[in-house]
């Protein structure tokens, strides 16, 4: 990150510096997203095909989530949360297997995140979002949603 008074310039993805990091991921599709406040987006992730993502918030803010759906994996079940936005400069690295949702605590947020494998809507797992066995205390009470995000299942599997 390089500041001045013309504002700033930002090396946002170098892949030898995350390969020291330990991802070596190779990513083939960037996505963005635009929404208003309140909107949670997931949880979602693919079951033949999954992705890893490298998320990062261009505007605004969000409260960024990723599960461990792995069954037998130690940490199945568990999950982690932050705050991503376009004026901390974060980024949240979702490894493939883990299901991912955000929820835009800002009056609107631009996300965008690269992805180590294409989109198919076949092989989407879509987890519930207020899934009692998970207990994310998502910080809205009554997000807006997807039908598809709303009638997600409430057990899930990968």
């Amino acid at each position: 990150m390089h500041r001045d008074e013309r504002g700033f310039f930002l090396e946002s993805y170098q892949a030898r510096k995350y390969a020291a990091g330990g991802i070596t991921a190779t990513f083939v599709q960037d996505n963005q997203s635009q929404s208003v406040r309140g909107t949670i987006r997931g949880l979602h992730a693919q079951r033949r095909q999954p992705q890893a993502k490298l998320v990062q918030v261009l505007q605004r803010e969000i409260f960024d989530v990723v599960v461990d759906i792995r069954r037998g994996s130690p940490t199945f079940g568990q999950w982690v949360g932050v705050v991503l936005s376009g004026e901390n400069f974060r980024q949240c690295y979702v490894p493939a297997g883990f299901a991912h949702g955000i929820c835009v605590t800002s009056d609107w947020a631009r996300v965008e995140y690269k992805c180590t494998d294409f989109y198919d809507p076949a092989d989407e797992i879509r987890v519930l979002w207020n899934d009692p066995d998970l207990g994310i205390p998502w910080p809205v009470p009554e997000p807006q949603l997807s039908d598809k995000d709303r009638t997600a299942r409430h057990k899930w599997v990968a």
